[in-house]
């Protein structure tokens, strides 16, 4: 089968953001689930930090896996991925200079677009995983992921958290972001589609919205008519992956007497998330 380059996935992902329809992202986490969901006919395909994290440590989104080991998978998947991908780069991996490198190293994985969040990661012990970045750093992190690039066609968005600011915050950091640069603004936490006309109707670039199939967001003309391009439903695929290989496993050694748990419950209970709770009191919850 004839690869596609780097280049047209990205222009192909560009004339999605510049087209009037909305498209739903396919969770895509390894070369295989990116050749599967090319053949159905997805558009974009989507590398959640999240499941990254699962697929390479086996370990819960508290953003411990690291840039080299999240690039490559995304090198893997680039490799022969027929439809472009977005990288969810998180919080860049670290300052302005770190977001540089990152954007390096996922252009020459081949991604098509990356988000860039302004989330304050890794979180602080006692504060909550939704804590942001001030907005000056959140405008140096774009400004010095669009210096970054070489192929400027690569998008890069800019990613907030709507669900925990107030419309006119969230104004202020969107419409900073699209000055410094921003091809897309990446929403997360839109309650439904009065809060996104809200926000929508005050930005000119297009939108991604991460809405974990919220059913107030359900009805893709009018997220297309709000400016609205790209939707990340879930990672629906990967956990349901979790769930046929536990059963699998579990029919195969003839288990009848464990517990039928669902994809969720197993990813907690394999990635072992109170040891990390643990050692977050005993070496993050310093007095000074």
């Amino acid at each position: 089968m004839q690869r596609i380059s780097h280049q047209l996935l990205r222009s192909a992902f560009r004339a999605l953001l510049s087209g009037d329809r909305c498209y739903h992202t396919a969770s895509v986490f390894d070369p295989m689930s990116a050749r599967i969901a090319a053949d159905l006919g997805f558009e974009v395909g989507i590398l959640g930090g999240s499941v990254a994290a699962l697929q390479v440590l086996a370990a819960p989104d508290f953003a411990l896996i690291t840039l080299s080991e999240f690039v490559e998978q995304a090198t893997r998947i680039g490799r022969v991925a027929r439809l472009p991908v977005i990288a969810d780069a998180d919080h860049g991996y670290g300052n302005a200079l770190n977001v540089m490198r990152t954007v390096v190293e996922l252009e020459r994985a081949g991604v098509a677009a990356l988000t860039l969040e302004d989330t304050l990661l890794p979180a602080q012990f006692g504060r909550k995983s939704t804590d942001l970045i001030g907005v000056a750093e959140g405008v140096g992190k774009i400004r010095a992921a669009v210096q970054a690039r070489v192929d400027g066609e690569l998008a890069i968005i800019a990613r907030t958290h709507a669900g925990v600011l107030s419309v006119a915050e969230v104004l202020e950091r969107t419409q900073a972001y699209q000055q410094a640069g921003a091809d897309a603004i990446c929403l997360v936490g839109v309650r439904d589609f009065a809060h996104l006309e809200q926000i929508a109707q005050h930005l000119s670039v297009p939108l991604m919205l991460v809405t974990y199939s919220n059913p107030e967001l359900h009805g893709d003309q009018r997220l297309a008519e709000l400016g609205v391009r790209i939707v990340v439903d879930g990672h629906g695929a990967y956990f349901a992956a979790i769930k046929a290989t536990y059963d699998c496993l579990r029919q195969q050694r003839q288990i009848t007497t464990a517990t039928d748990l669902s994809a969720s419950e197993l990813s907690h209970k394999y990635t072992h998330p109170e040891d990390y709770f643990v050692w977050a009191r005993e070496f993050m919850d310093v007095k000074e």
